[in-house]
Parts: structure tokens; sequence; C-alpha cells
């Protein structure tokens, strides 16, 4: 099926995706705790501006301030019987912005996980998970966002829901998980495995990839790894400005725009088509990202000294895969994207 989406990826060769959300939220007052969906009502203006950011900088799709949009997360707040509302509203808000726009730019719907475990580790059941992520999906469609952007997963089996609510909501969608753990997601999937389990769906997304993980020479490992098992979908890389810092309160990601430019060019190299940034990622960082990309050929994929030498050291000795690479540990945990 032919969408925005797969259009401007057929006509440009590469997107450039958005950076992150709950970096700049907080840089314009979110505080630690808060639900930025709930800002999608109460601070529009703000919400316009997170979006008119990315479009400014370059992005070709930007991704709506929805990641925490479920029943499971909002119910946090006393706001689970708002999934639809908030997630219709931070996609009828990214239509303002993108419709105004002089290009064509995609608004991508954002759907982060539950923060729940699936059965039968956890007690979230498939059913119960689907629903939510119909929901969601329903209220992003019914805003008018151009697809579905699952990101920041875990587990497979919450992915599969996630592609099976889309599908009851008619959106199509695509989906990344994060590769934080040694190489692996944190429930012990490793990139070829994602592969794998991305291609055998019965309702595959338009592309997949990985996002936010650890630093931006993690992700790249990472992409290396999808693009060696040869999967037919295109890939996507949105990786972290660097490495995370705690300085005077607050958390600080020390990738330089110049860095996320050489990030973005080797992103390239090693596969991905849909290049963006996530935690830290700012549009300072996404205005590098577009010259390199525009300016800069595609080149040869990369080797891991070649990342290293460029990007920085990896976070583990391994990228998951192998027999000397150990499955991590199960835990139960939520995150927020930032």
């Amino acid at each position: 099926m032919s969408t925005l989406f797969t259009d401007l990826l057929a006509q440009n060769g590469t997107l450039l995706a958005d950076g992150a959300t709950g970096t700049t939220l907080f840089n314009m007052g979110l505080m630690s705790g808060d639900a930025p969906e709930l800002w999608n009502t109460e601070q529009p203006k703000k919400i316009l501006t997170l979006y008119q950011g990315a479009v400014d900088a370059g992005s070709d799709l930007f991704l709506t301030n929805s990641f925490g949009g479920n029943a499971a997360r909002l119910k946090l707040h006393g706001a689970q019987k708002r999934v639809h509302e908030l997630n219709r509203v931070s996609a009828e808000l990214g239509r303002e912005v993108a419709d105004k726009a002089a290009r064509k730019v995609i608004v991508a719907g954002s759907v982060g996980p539950t923060g729940e475990i699936m059965q039968p580790v956890g007690e979230l059941s498939h059913p119960l998970a689907v629903e939510m992520f119909h929901e969601a999906a329903d209220g992003l469609k019914s805003g008018g966002a151009d697809i579905g952007w699952l990101e920041t997963i875990s587990a497979p089996e919450e992915y599969a829901a996630a592609a099976q609510g889309f599908a009851l909501a008619g959106l199509e969608w695509c989906g990344t998980m994060s590769f934080d753990t040694a190489g692996r997601t944190m429930m012990g999937l490793t990139s070829e495995g994602m592969v794998d389990m991305v291609h055998g769906l019965a309702t595959a997304p338009l592309a997949y990839g990985a996002n936010c993980g650890t630093g931006a020479s993690d992700i790249l490992r990472t992409v290396l790894g999808f693009s060696a098992k040869g999967g037919s979908l295109p890939i996507i890389a949105k990786g972290n400005a660097g490495i995370p810092k705690y300085h005077d309160g607050h958390i600080h990601y020390d990738g330089t725009p110049e860095l996320m430019g050489q990030y973005a060019v080797m992103a390239r190299n090693c596969g991905a088509s849909v290049i963006g940034g996530c935690c830290g990622t700012m549009p300072e960082h996404l205005r590098v990202m577009r010259e390199a990309l525009d300016t800069q050929p595609k080149g040869d994929m990369p080797s891991l000294e070649e990342i290293v030498a460029v990007l920085g050291d990896f976070s583990s000795a391994h990228d998951g895969t192998g027999a000397d690479a150990v499955a991590p540990r199960r835990e139960r945990r939520g995150r927020r994207r930032a």
C-alpha cells in the first residue's frame, strides 16, 4: 500500500526523522514525573513549538507527543479514560504543523510501551495489550497521523500485540526496539532475532529498527546486525545524542551536533534509510544531520573499528549475539523516551 512514508522514502532514498521529545519538553518546563501527553490539551502551543522545531531543522517526519498515551501509563495520572482524546489531539496538533509546511512532512503517531510485562513472565495478557495499543492507534488515526510509530519496545510479545492494534485501527506503522543491555533488548532479543520476528508478523511494519539504547556507536552496531541478517524492509536508526551525564541535578547528553552529523552519515552507510535522534537530540543536532545527509555521498559499510574511531567506544564488549554473549536477566521496569 502506498503511503506518504513509502512515497517520500522512494523519492528521497533517505528520510531524516526528528529528535528528542522528552528532553525538549523538560527544557520547556515539564517536571519529572509529569505526563507529557497532558500538555497536548494544557500546553498546546508548546507542543506546536516542539513539532515546528523538527520541521524547521529539516526533518522529513516527526513523532507526536503520545509516547505514554496508553491506558496503563495514563492510569498513573488518573487519565486512563482520556487515551483516545490525548492521542487524537497530539496528531491534530501535528497536522496543523505539517499541513502548513512548504514541503511534505510525515506526522508519525508515537506509541511507546505499556510499562507492563506480558504473560507468561508478567501479568499483562495479549488481548488486553492489543486493546490498549488499538485504542491509542485509533486516536492517532482520528487526529490525522499519517502512520503509527512504535518505539522503545523490549519484548517481542509486546511488539506483536502493537502490530495487531495498528491493524485493527487500519493504521500503517513503523516500529523500533531499544537494544540497551549488552546488545540485546531488556527482554533478551538480539538484532538478528528482531529481523526474524518482524518479517514473521502477519501485519509487518513499513520499516523497523532501533531507537534510544545507549550511545551512537552501540546503535550502529545493532544496525549492522540488521543489515547482516538481510531483511527486506527499510531500517530505522534513531540513536541518542551521545552518552547521558548527570550534572547539576540534570541529565545531559554529550553528543555534539558535529558528532550526530557523523552518526547520521555512518548510519546510512550501515544500512539505515530512516535516520533520526532520540534522547538529547535537539534541533541544532538535526540541522547538522540534515546538512551531512544532503552534502555527503553514501559510502561503504563501516567496520566496528571505524565506528569506534569516529563515534567512540561501545558500551559493551558484545553485540548480544554469539556463544559468549549472555542474555540479560529479566526485570520489571518502565521507561519514558527522553
